[in-house]
């Protein structure tokens, strides 16, 4: 089984890298509306507010744009993965900075509902939305990095600062939590009907 293919897996060629490195605004520009909405939405469900989303953008673009001479797609990392670091780098900062990752470290329960993923009534994209508005900052930030971009419970604790546990009771408590929110009431039978 493989994982989610992550939004920003965008096949970036050698030859724009190379144009954008030596500054030519339209390659830059390029780079910007390729990463534009995947590094929007991963900011706006770690972080949960558009204004802020929007200054993760901003603030990973421009970190990005000043960095790409550090970039050298050592050992086949591909550009991508490395923009996608940089802006879950910066969300969480804007959250640490924020103090909306702090959340209780209590006993990591339910390890088996780890690997479930998210119940089928999360196709639907605005319950989803709204469901996960609903979460903590955190438990959004996990659930997102695990379901939605791939990471694993190491990659997301070392982005958190926090503990492999720690992701996982978060990842647990999470899908529990969207399972409830997500729960579609289904109106139970007509009596009449039920006999004919």
């Amino acid at each position: 089984m493989t994982g989610p293919t992550s939004s920003f897996a965008i096949d970036v060629p050698a030859a724009l890298l190379a144009r954008a490195r030596g500054g030519e605004a339209a390659a830059l520009e390029q780079l910007f509306r390729w990463f534009e909405r995947p590094v929007f939405t991963l900011a706006l469900r770690i972080c949960g507010d558009r204004s802020e989303a929007d200054d993760v953008l901003q603030d990973t673009m421009l970190k990005v744009f000043s960095s790409l001479d550090r970039f050298r797609g050592d050992g086949g990392s591909p550009f991508w993965g490395w923009l996608r670091q940089v802006a879950v780098n910066e969300a969480l900062m804007r959250l640490r900075r924020s103090r909306r990752l702090d959340v209780d470290d209590d006993a990591v329960d339910a390890l088996a509902e780890d690997l479930v993923p998210p119940p089928p009534a999360a196709a639907d994209a605005a319950l989803l939305q709204r469901a996960l508005a609903q979460l903590p900052d955190a438990t959004r930030s996990v659930l997102w990095l695990y379901h939605a971009e791939g990471y694993t419970h190491q990659e997301i604790a070392e982005a958190m600062q926090r503990s492999v546990s720690f992701s996982k009771s978060q990842l647990a408590r999470g899908t529990r939590r969207l399972r409830t929110l997500l729960q579609v009431d289904t109106p139970a039978p007509d009596k009449e009907h039920a006999h004919a």
